[in-house]
């Protein structure tokens, strides 16, 4: 079994992470600013300022770790000041991605669609074309979608630093089994009083992204699944309002690109590269998720 060291362990995606390696029986290292209250069978909690790169890169060689996931970040440029969320984001990055590939870690980190100019942008945000893919270009407004395009260099440029494997992972917003978040937002729905929609009702089920994190970092694997660097969306298939996306689109936002190939409600997103470079497609739903029983991590 491996040594997965994962960044942000106190948090959703974080937390949810830590629970799916050590249940598969890894030993995991769960990273981040606090210790949880809980304990984990195969988990060891380790507190980090993860902005100090020597703190960072101790933890990180002491762990020597198989795989490193970094999922710690500020992710809201709203609920701090834009600097702080810059500086925290790409820094905490930089550190993380540098140590483990000077470890001989495999590497996947949470990128996020919000680097294309989605969800925190000024004004409305549509594109040239729909489906939106990895070529589409990124043109963040915000601190928050910014650190992410740099995030994504700085991955790069681990992965020819150090001949490293390193995922970056464009997720959606990510829901939770059980949570009443696209419930409320899809019955309180009304396209003419809506608000504009970033990423235009797209989002990931949790589960669904831990898969495409395993898949990126291939623990049981003896060799990783991407050589260098590659940046993949991962986005569930369908928007969460159970409408058609193209109508939904143009009755918000009073407008489509001139060039839009979206089919009923499927996702704005394409993730047609995660599926041929990972292996990976969205298997959860919100018609399922809304009302599975399905607790999250005790240790929290």
């Amino acid at each position: 079994m491996a040594t997965i060291l994962v960044t942000g362990s106190c948090g959703g995606v974080g937390s949810w992470t830590v629970d799916h390696f050590a249940d598969a029986g890894h030993e995991v290292v769960g990273v981040d600013v606090r210790t949880p209250p809980g304990t984990r069978e195969n988990v060891d909690f380790k507190p980090a300022d993860l902005t100090d790169y020597g703190e960072t890169k101790q933890l990180i060689e002491a762990a020597d770790p198989d795989a490193v996931v970094h999922l710690a970040a500020i992710p809201d440029p709203e609920s701090h000041a834009g600097s702080r969320v810059f500086e925290n984001n790409v820094v905490s990055t930089y550190n993380v991605l540098d140590a483990a590939g000077g470890a001989g870690a495999r590497i996947a980190w949470a990128s996020s669609e919000s680097l294309y100019g989605t969800v925190f942008s000024e004004e409305e945000w549509l594109p040239d074309t729909f489906p939106v893919d990895e070529e589409t270009p990124t043109e963040p407004e915000d601190p928050y979608g910014l650190s992410k395009v740099v995030g994504e260099e700085i991955g790069a440029r681990v992965a020819r630093r150090y001949d490293a494997s390193v995922v970056s992972l464009r997720a959606s917003w990510v829901t939770y089994p059980g949570a009443d978040d696209t419930r409320t937002a899809r019955e309180g729905f009304d396209p003419a009083t809506a608000e504009l929609s970033g990423n235009c009702w797209s989002y990931v089920d949790v589960r669904d992204l831990i898969a495409a994190i395993e898949a990126a970092v291939a623990p049981d694997a003896p060799e990783p699944p991407i050589d260098g660097h590659e940046a993949v969306l991962v986005v569930a298939a369908e928007n969460f309002l159970g409408r058609d996306t193209a109508p939904t689109i143009e009755a918000v936002h009073g407008d489509l690109p001139a060039d839009c190939d979206i089919e009923g409600d499927e996702s704005v997103f394409d993730c047609s590269k995660a599926k041929r470079l990972l292996g990976w497609e969205p298997t959860h739903s919100w018609r399922e998720a809304e009302d599975a029983d399905a607790a999250g991590p005790a240790f929290l």
